[in-house]
Order: C-alpha cells, then structure tokens, then sequence
C-alpha cells in the first residue's frame, strides 16, 4: 500500500510516569532490554509494509530524534521510503500540540508532498505486536471512513480506564464513551466491551475535514479519542477493527490479543516483569515479526566469579541481560537489565528494572525496583524491603514500586542542567 503515509504521535509527556520522564519523552523510554517504546509501533508498520512514517516529537525529544536517528534511517533517493521525525514546529501560532488531533492539524503540509489515499494515526507507547496491514485491508474492503482497533475486555475493567466502543453485529461504530460506568457490550458477548487502542485508519479527506470541523469548535479538547471519535460515526461510516481476530507470522496462540499499555510506573513494570516468564507473551525472539531497536556499540554480557564458598557467584536467573553488562559476583532474578549495567559483589537483584549505565555497589538489596539511567546504588543499601522508608527518600507507586533516579542521591555532574 504505497499509497498510504503513516503518523506516529510521540510528543507524549508521560506525566504518570514520572519521574521517569524528567530527561525523556513517553514514547523514548527504555522497555525490556534493549528497546524504546517507540520501537513497537515502528516495528510493526515496517513489518507490516508500511515504510513511509513521519515521527511527531515534541516533549524532550532529543534522545528520541537520537534514537530514530541511529536506528531507523530509511530515508533513499532511489525509492520513496523514510522514516522521519518531524518537530513541532508551531505551524499556526506560538502553540505547542494541544492534543493529539492537534498534532497532526499543526502538520497537514505533510501529507502534500504524498497525497495518500489513506492516513494511518498511531501512538508510540504501547507495546504490542500487530500486523497493521491486516487493519488496512479491512479498512478499504468494508468501504470505511475511518477505522479503529479495538481490542475486547472484560467490561468491569473497561470502565476504569478505557475509551469505549459500541458497535453493531456487522462491525460499525454506532457510539463512543470515555471510561462509562456501564460499557456496552459486544453483540454475543454481553461480558465484554471493546475498547479504542488508540491506533486509527483514516481516509485521507476525512481526516481532514474532521480535523478542520475540531479546530472550528468552540469547546474542545483537540483530542482524537474525547473530541472526533464521539460524534465522527454519526456523520461517516466509522468501522471498528478486532487486534484479536489476528496473529503476526511466527507468533504462538498464547500471543494472540496482548497489548499493554505502559502509561503508569506498575503497569510499566508489570510489562516488564511479563518479559522475564518461560514463555512470555509478548515474544522478543520470533524472527519472522521481529522487534527492531538500536544494537548498543559494546561487547557482550559477562558473568564473572564463581566464589562459592564465600556466597560470590555472578549468577541471573528468570530475567533479560542486556549487551555490555557485567554481573560481578552479584545475584539477579526476575530482573530486566539493559546495556552496560554493572552487579558488584554480594548484592542482590529481584523483580525489578535497571536502565542502560546503572551499577550496583557491594551488598546492596534491591526488591521491586526501577533504577533510572546511568544511577549508582551505594553498597550495602537495601531498598524495596521498607515501603514507609522507602517513600521517605524515593517515588513509591500505589502498587509499591520504587522508582530511584540520580536525583534521589544528589549523583549529579557538570553536564546537568539544574
């Protein structure tokens, strides 16, 4: 499908994740390893055949722009294909992106040099595997304006959270509500609802007379999801699209329907900890839908002594090890570690996440933890064991994560802004 341009919306602020994202953007933060969140979304259009993709940055993007930069430059003079990062640029005023509608409002002159038959709009921060061409097939076979993937849950949970859909036996999205008390149900399936993944298709001219039809309004939020899609299947053919009804090649039926989103620090994490089971499902190692991201540039993993007697044995059970890490007498389990991270002697690591360049001192205990870029632990800490200690120095979520950054340690050095 040449004729189709695909939007990534990355300018995400992350507010809930904070402070996670007090140096980097939502969609740039670092997931299962090795990966960006981005990763996800791009992953999936290029598996998918889509290789015409602008990137909407906004919120401290640098090391995002970075991040796309080194590893997803498609860009060729000899075939149409790239995949570029646009900035906000304030196109029609001193405004930032008021919304996710907005965004791509402010960068209508993008699809002038295409002319696509077909927009595709998705978010960059939820990790899932999808074969988007499937959704675009359907699109144009049943004739609709704009389609939307959904994705069916149980209808207690859908009201918590969610943006949900009501539809009729034949697929077409007959109302809209953000997080009702009483979802509707799915025709034959009164125990569940199908809710907005937040990834849509639209017909090109659509889009933009939806788009100009927002901005004309009065009281609005400039957001797809609270704005269009509450009133859009009353003026076009609106068809909602089932992510469950596919599975991407290679991928195992346990894998089919998984789809998280990571706006919170738990379920961040739970995300995480999903990676480090026997058989995840969300598969890192399926060669035919592989996710891509930047291969780091350094040598690979080591485990080093074997002191039994004295209880110093690098060791790593249950858990994900990235490239450059050295796990030095150290004790890991049902942990994510990602590149250059250093485990010293004596310490122990469970169910929690290391970020690129963390070191762990001697001794220290680390339990239901994400440690944040390039921190080092102090040797013989215990943090994760105390929650009310814990709180006192570091961010604790409802679920009792701890998140600990550089900041909480007073680590700082001269490149630091403030």
């Amino acid at each position: 499908m040449r004729d189709v341009l695909s939007l990534v919306l990355a300018g995400g602020e992350g507010k809930r994740l904070y402070p996670l994202t007090r140096e980097r953007s939502k969609p740039a933060m670092h997931f299962g390893g090795r990966y960006r969140l981005v990763d996800f979304v791009l992953s999936n259009l290029v598996n998918s055949g889509f290789q015409r993709i602008k990137v909407l940055t906004q919120y401290r993007a640098t090391s995002l722009v970075r991040h796309l930069a080194r590893g997803w430059s498609l860009a060729s003079t000899v075939v149409d294909e790239f995949i570029e990062p646009v900035p906000a640029a304030m196109n029609i005023g001193p405004t930032w992106f008021r919304g996710t509608a907005d965004a791509i409002w402010q960068n209508l002159d993008l699809l002038r040099d295409t002319r696509p038959a077909d927009v595709l709009v998705f978010g960059s921060d939820h990790v899932y595997k999808m074969d988007i061409g499937l959704m675009a097939e359907h699109h144009r076979a049943v004739g609709a304006d704009l389609t939307v993937a959904a994705l069916p849950v149980p209808r207690a949970m859908a009201s918590r959270a969610f943006g949900c859909i009501e539809v009729d036996a034949s697929g077409w999205v007959r109302g809209f509500v953000e997080k009702p008390a009483d979802p509707p149900p799915i025709p034959g399936d009164p125990e569940r609802t199908l809710v907005s993944m937040g990834n849509y298709a639209f017909r090109t001219r659509t889009l933009i007379e939806e788009l100009r039809r927002n901005v004309e309004q009065e009281q609005t939020t400039h957001d797809f999801g609270r704005d269009i899609l509450t009133s859009v299947h009353g003026r076009r053919k609106v068809a909602a699209y089932d992510f469950t009804s596919q599975l991407c090649p290679g991928e195992a039926e346990t894998c089919r329907g998984y789809w998280r989103d990571v706006g919170t620090i738990d379920s961040y994490f739970d995300a995480n900890m999903d990676l480090v089971s026997v058989e995840p499902k969300l598969n890192l190692y399926n060669e035919s839908w592989p996710i891509r991201g930047v291969q780091a540039g350094t040598g690979p993993c080591k485990f080093v002594f074997a002191d039994e007697a004295r209880n110093r044995v690098g060791s790593a059970v249950d858990s994900i090890v990235g490239a450059g890490s050295i796990i030095s007498g150290g004790h890991i389990e049902r942990t994510v570690v990602f590149t250059n991270v250093r485990v010293n002697s004596y310490s122990h690591v469970s169910d929690s996440v290391l970020f690129p360049g963390v070191e762990v001192g001697r001794g220290a205990r680390l339990r239901r933890c994400i440690v944040d870029k390039g921190v080092t632990i102090p040797a013989g800490i215990e943090i994760g064991y105390d929650v009310e200690q814990d709180r006192s120095r570091f961010t604790v979520s409802e679920g009792g994560v701890v998140v600990v950054t550089r900041q909480d340690f007073g680590q700082r050095d001269e490149f630091d802004i403030a």
